[in-house]
């Protein structure tokens, strides 16, 4: 395994554990942590930026790249995911199955809408 791989394994896995407990914690009225989560959440998005951030230098590209393809993929991931996380909550906190279920599903096509602008078609 090269260096630059288990670098970006170790930093996903840390961040997205942390990011995903942040969640747990702060959408779960039985765990009254919500003020905790925030900032357990918080920690792992940044632990997950600053992944991205150091693979692209390992990788020998600059860290940022601001052009009107990255600025467009990156809104769309963020609208995806904010998408599908408020359908999630709709079934897990609000008790709305059959909206949220429809929600989230909308959020993953956004998501999977990703792959064809990234890699592209062929």
């Amino acid at each position: 395994m090269k260096k630059k791989n288990f670098v970006t394994l170790i930093m996903s896995v840390v961040g997205g554990l942390l990011f995903a407990l942040g969640m747990c914690m702060g959408l779960l009225p039985e765990w009254d942590a919500l003020t905790e989560g925030i900032i357990v959440g918080a920690i792992g998005a940044v632990i997950l930026l600053l992944m991205v951030l150091i693979r692209r230098k390992m990788d020998g590209k600059p860290m940022i790249v601001l052009n009107g393809k990255a600025i467009g993929t990156t809104l769309l991931g963020v609208l995806g995911a904010i998408v599908l996380g408020v359908g999630m909550c709709m079934v897990m906190v609000w008790n709305m199955l059959v909206w949220g279920i429809v929600v989230g599903i909308v959020g993953i096509v956004l998501l999977l809408c990703l792959i064809p602008v990234v890699k592209g078609l062929k």
